[in-house]
């Protein structure tokens, strides 16, 4: 059975680059060694991998990885910590 993942990479700069792969460890190296100079962490090392999560479907995955490159940096940062039992309210929208 195949695996895939979505990943979370912490940049220098303090932001979140999220992907998905099949193959985690090889996609890391190739963000660190800056293999892809039109990629967002190209010029945004060192890198710190911060979360990642298996999937044994790639459709999945990829519509994980979609939704959460949708979210806050508060809300990344709660899942990044376990903080699962943020999540719910850091979805909802803030009216002033």
């Amino acid at each position: 059975m195949k695996i895939y993942y979505v990943y979370i990479l912490k940049c220098s700069d303090n932001t979140y680059y999220i992907g998905f792969t099949s193959n985690l460890e090889k996609r890391f190296f190739e963000h660190q060694q800056g293999k892809h100079i039109e990629s967002y962490t190209y010029k945004r090392q060192p890198l710190e991998l911060v979360f990642c999560c298996e999937f044994t479907v790639a459709g999945f995955a990829i519509d994980t990885e979609k939704q959460i490159k949708k979210w806050s940096k508060a809300k990344k940062e709660a899942l990044i910590n376990d903080e699962y039992e943020k999540l719910p309210n850091l979805a909802k929208k803030k009216f002033k």
